[in-house]
């Protein structure tokens, strides 16, 4: 591996974000979101980053049965990755909805795996024990 290759691997920032499982959290997401691809001068990510982290973040609010929740955003030298945590342990299984022309829900996880480089949900353990879930997604710079 070269040194270029290593140093554009490296990462510049982590920021992370706690709040509420609140129809408001959404909009908080995006701005924190926003805020934070700014300061890593990863402007060209913005548009992408706040449609999937709202995303995503919509999901939690609506469907977990959580409290609160958190994002965190890692920037590299040419991409980041979004993850988008709670505590629910609930074993529910993950699969795809075929959304049809007219159904108001069930696109966005479809969107996340389009707009983004790789996309997918972690399980968060603590000792042997699952404690949550984090939702993730990787936004890369082009040229």
């Amino acid at each position: 591996m070269t040194s270029a290759t290593l140093s554009s691997q490296l990462r510049t920032a982590t920021y992370h974000l706690s709040a509420p499982a609140d129809p408001t959290t959404p909009r908080m997401a995006r701005e924190f979101v926003t805020g934070a691809l700014e300061a890593t001068r990863h402007p060209t990510l913005v548009e992408n980053a706040r449609v999937c982290v709202s995303d995503v973040v919509t999901n939690v609010v609506q469907h977990a049965r959580v409290n609160g929740l958190s994002v965190e955003v890692v920037a590299y030298a040419r991409h980041v990755v979004v993850a988008v945590c709670d505590t629910d342990t609930a074993r529910r299984p993950y699969w795809r909805r075929a959304a049809h022309a007219d159904d108001e829900h069930g696109r966005g996880l479809m969107l996340v795996r389009a707009l983004s480089h790789a996309s997918g949900v972690s399980l968060v353990w603590d000792a042997l024990e699952v404690i949550g879930k984090s939702v993730w997604f990787e936004l890369r710079e082009t040229g």
